[in-house]
């Protein structure tokens, strides 16, 4: 009898296991193409569980958003590591903003709540600021090894994600945000043989001209 209650303990368990990491990835999905507002009972209906179950789980909406976005956190920590340690600069930090476009594509809604003024956000500010000293690293090492202008800095490949950030996603937006991702890394070394007096001050906004 012993024995025949642990298995089912053991059993009961994995199944609450399984039943939370199924609901995690279907909010986690539904949060990043729909948005954090999408109603805890639509998120049970998806799942093919009771509304009761998934409160056991995520007794509120902010434990299932804060759930979902430490997993979309740690996924753009994985990125910022793994860019880190390539040796190589340019890839390096060219990967880093192509990597943030394809996080815009797949996972707008997370990324508008932790870069906007979502409640949930604050929770991660210490990221925040971890991410952006990486950044700087990248944007450092690129310099110094000569692949990107000598007059770009950490302000100017933000200016270029800020960009990538406010792109409006059309039904099929992949092909123009892949198009702009490009025109943005050429514009980090295009002009870096240019004389210094013809260069600008790092984190200086190039503007176009006004025409009359």
């Amino acid at each position: 009898m012993r024995g025949a209650a642990s298995t089912v303990t053991r059993k009961t368990r994995t199944d609450a296991e399984d039943n939370r990491r199924r609901i995690l990835s279907v909010a986690r999905a539904s949060f990043a193409s729909e948005g954090l507002d999408l109603p805890m009972r639509e998120i049970a209906r998806r799942v093919g569980l009771g509304i009761a179950t998934v409160h056991r789980h995520f007794p509120s909406r902010a434990d299932l958003v804060t759930a979902a976005l430490t997993e979309h956190v740690a996924a753009c920590r994985a990125d910022m590591r793994a860019a880190l340690d390539d040796p190589d600069p340019w890839r390096a930090l060219s990967g880093v903003v192509r990597r943030f476009a394809e996080h815009r594509l797949r996972d707008r809604g997370l990324n508008e709540a932790l870069f906007g003024s979502h409640p949930a956000a604050a929770a991660f500010a210490a990221d925040r600021h971890e991410q952006a000293r990486a950044l700087r690293r990248l944007v450092d090492r690129a310099r110094a090894a000569g692949v990107v202008r000598d007059d770009i800095g950490v302000d100017d490949v933000r200016v270029c994600l800020a960009a990538i950030a406010s792109y409006r996603l059309t039904p099929r937006p992949a092909a123009g945000l892949h198009r702009l991702v490009d025109l943005l890394l050429t514009g980090l070394t295009a002009d870096h043989q240019l004389p210094a007096d013809q260069r600008l001050p790092a984190g200086t906004v190039r503007t176009p001209p006004v025409r009359p």
